[in-house]
């Protein structure tokens, strides 16, 4: 069975009707804006912070680490003086004594080394707890603006998403209606313009998209809807203001029942 040959105006209604559902995606995702990219960047900060304050967390305990090494080390050589100064009370001759001494002035060395370590650790440690401190009221803040970013896009989302998908499913629908060529052609048109009108329909004898005044003999064709005329200034398909408002209430009626 042969295919039906669709009349050019029933291509400009379906391209009119493609275009007034695809505005209405448009003003839906406008009126969520950049919130998704706001709560996107937020959830990254956030991701950000915490993993700041993890290594800080960890290079505290390394820290923690090096001052208990330290302590051990001062041990250890305090046990060593003890046991060189004991053994200075039984030596044979000034050899060995002055042996002993230089290992005792070495330990005392090691010690006095380990204490300006331990306290250079330590300053290391305030100043970390500080930046930690100061790394938490951020994280804090940007999880409650984050919370309430969230809440915003979902609520928004809860109102929308249902008849955004319900639209995009309307826009494949409507576009298997038109031939190929027409859909590419308006998709790049959409594509090419600012605000997405890629089918516009004559206002006051000029373009709804460029406002550029249409000569007459050319409204008159656009008026015949006998064939697809663009707009030499901007590139959008033209229709004419009767076939428009006739779409647009049809599409209305289609709306409110998404």
């Amino acid at each position: 069975m042969a295919k039906k040959e669709v009349s050019v105006e029933d291509r400009l209604r379906a391209l009119y009707d493609l275009q007034l559902i695809d505005s209405r995606v448009d003003e839906i995702r406008n009126v969520r804006g950049e919130l998704p990219l706001e709560v996107r960047d937020l959830e990254d900060e956030v991701e950000g912070l915490n993993t700041r304050l993890e290594k800080l967390n960890a290079n505290l305990d390394i820290i923690d680490d090096d001052i208990k090494s330290k302590k051990n080390l001062i041990e250890e050589a305090k046990a060593l003086i003890k046991k060189y100064s004991e053994q200075q009370k039984n030596v044979r001759n000034n050899r060995e004594y002055n042996s002993l001494t230089k290992e005792i002035e070495y330990q005392e060395l090691e010690i006095q080394l380990a204490d300006k370590h331990i306290k250079e650790f330590k300053v290391q440690i305030e100043q970390k707890k500080e930046v930690i401190s100061e790394t938490k009221d951020k994280l804090k803040d940007r999880q409650a603006h984050l919370k309430h970013k969230k809440g915003e896009l979902d609520e928004i989302l809860a109102e929308t998403q249902k008849e955004e998908e319900a639209l995009i499913g309307k826009s494949e629908e409507f576009q298997k209606k038109i031939d190929e060529r027409l859909v590419k052609a308006y998709t790049r048109i959409r594509n090419n313009v600012k605000n997405g009108l890629a089918v516009v329909p004559i206002e006051r004898g000029a373009s709804g998209g460029s406002f550029f005044t249409i000569p007459p003999q050319v409204q008159v064709e656009i008026a015949s809807r006998k064939k697809v005329i663009t707009d030499e200034h901007s590139g959008r398909i033209l229709v004419d203001a009767q076939l428009a408002e006739e779409e647009k209430v049809k599409m209305e009626k289609l709306f409110a029942k998404l």
